[in-house]
């Protein structure tokens, strides 16, 4: 392995290969590493770059200290995205009016293709969990090959909080890794895992001290970088169609048609008026009007 590390920072992603090991970190600590269209954006490009390098032999994707990711941006959803970056979801000479379910779009384009190419990509990718994944955070985290969790780091579904189905292969690795019934459970009652939790349950695959944490992954990484990478990525290839992951893409489509359609519901804008007005929503159940 070189000593030597070379890094590459983008606004909210930083890469750096260390040897034939490349780290991506998610750097937006200010919206709880929250994905606006550009940081997907970036991550998607960071993704598809260490995953197809071949001098790049195992990836690390990793958060902050305390969270590691929170999925999309609210924020920026609430804000209905950027005019530029959405006029191609709206025809010329129509006078359309964009909802949420737009600007949920144009970030989850980005974060799916991220975790197809994560899961095609013939090496490991590991992810490297401190503090909190919720939501997308957790969709993420699940879509690679490893999950290693500091002590302190938590798991949480929270899809709907704000009234939103799931998106970002949560709905396609959960049942694979815990099995139905407490898939259910997760998706419908929303606790919050403590990492001894998830690690019983199958979600992730050790937990290692929160003080040497980074040295114990790049540890692992560093093990898997200098191993039979072809045969690695082979025998990825070969569990993951046994899995039925081969399926991934075709659900990820159903995901995302599915998240932006009741983006538009009456329950999603009363789930995101909630979050930020930080009190506890009072949803309808059903489907917008045409007067909401």
């Amino acid at each position: 392995m070189k000593d030597t590390a070379v890094e590459e920072r983008m606004e909210h992603i930083r890469m750096e290969q260390r040897g034939s090991v490349g780290v991506i970190t998610m750097d937006r600590p200010d919206r709880f590493n929250a994905l606006d269209v550009r940081m997907a954006q970036d991550l998607r490009k960071a993704g598809l770059r260490y995953a197809r390098d071949e001098e790049i032999r195992c990836v690390v994707l990793a958060g902050g200290d305390r969270v590691f990711c929170s999925g999309a941006d609210l924020k920026y959803v609430r804000q209905k995205g950027e005019e530029e970056d959405l006029s191609y979801l709206q025809p010329e000479a129509r006078e359309v009016k964009l909802g949420y379910g737009p600007s949920f779009k144009q970030i989850l384009e980005y974060i799916h293709s991220t975790i197809s190419e994560i899961k095609r990509a013939p090496k490991p990718f590991i992810a490297a969990v401190k503090g909190t994944a919720a939501a997308g955070g957790f969709g993420l985290a699940m879509s690679c090959d490893l999950v290693f969790a500091s002590e302190d780091a938590t798991f949480e579904w929270a899809y709907h909080k704000t009234g939103l189905t799931g998106a970002e292969s949560s709905t396609f690795f959960l049942p694979r890794l815990v099995g139905l019934r407490k898939a259910m459970e997760l998706m419908l009652l929303n606790p919050r895992l403590d990492a001894k939790v998830a690690l019983e349950m199958g979600l992730i695959n050790d937990i290692f001290p929160h003080q040497t944490f980074d040295e114990e992954v790049m540890a692992v990484a560093e093990k898997l970088a200098s191993g039979p990478t072809r045969a690695f990525g082979i025998a990825k290839s070969l569990i993951n169609e046994a899995a039925g992951v081969d399926r991934l893409d075709y659900h990820l489509a159903k995901e995302l048609d599915n998240l932006t359609r009741i983006a538009e519901s009456g329950d999603f804008a009363e789930g995101l008026d909630s979050f930020f007005g930080k009190r506890e929503p009072q949803f309808q159940g059903r489907e917008a009007t045409e007067d909401e």
